[in-house]
C-alpha cells in the first residue's frame, strides 16, 4: 500500500495557475526592466519548487529509486511515467536554472527574456494533468 501526500501535490498543484499568468504576463509585456525580470526570475524560481516538490512528494509516496539531484527528481518521474518527453525536457532544463537562480543570482541576466518564460506556463498546466492522471491511475482512484 502507498502512501502518497495528496493533499501536498494538490497545495503545489494549485500553485501552478498563478505562476503561469505570472509567466504569461512577463512573456507578453516583456520591456526588459528590473521589476520584469525579477518577477520572471522568481516565476521561474517557484515553478522549479513546485516541480521537485511534486516529484519528490511521488518518489517518496510511490516508493521509486532514490533522486540524487533535481535533474534526478525529474528523471526518475519521466521513468515512470508520470510526465511525457516533451515536459520532461522542458522541467529538465528549468530544474537546471536552479542554481543560477537560487545560488548565482548575482550573475542572473535580468534584463533578458528567458527562452523558458513563454513556453512555461503550457507545459506546467500539461505537468499538472499528467501528474493527477498518474495519481489517479497508480492509486486506481
Amino acid at each position: 500500500m502507498y502512501y502518497v501526500n495528496q493533499e501536498q501535490i494538490q497545495h503545489r498543484l494549485d500553485a501552478i495557475p498563478e505562476i503561469a499568468e505570472a509567466l504569461t504576463k512577463v512573456a507578453v509585456s516583456w520591456d526588459g526592466s528590473v521589476m520584469f525580470g525579477m518577477v520572471q526570475e522568481r516565476a521561474l524560481h517557484l515553478a522549479i519548487e513546485v516541480v521537485t516538490d511534486v516529484g519528490s512528494y511521488l518518489i517518496d509516496g510511490f516508493i521509486m529509486r532514490d533522486a540524487s539531484s533535481y535533474e534526478d527528481i525529474m528523471e526518475i518521474n519521466y521513468e515512470e511515467k508520470v510526465f511525457d518527453g516533451e515536459v520532461y525536457n522542458v522541467l529538465l532544463e528549468l530544474v537546471s536554472l536552479r542554481k543560477a537562480l537560487v545560488q548565482e543570482y548575482f550573475t542572473w541576466k535580468r534584463c533578458e527574456l528567458h527562452k523558458l518564460t513563454p513556453v512555461l506556463p503550457n507545459v506546467l498546466d500539461k505537468f499538472a494533468d499528467q501528474v493527477r492522471a498518474y495519481i489517479k491511475q497508480e492509486l486506481r482512484l
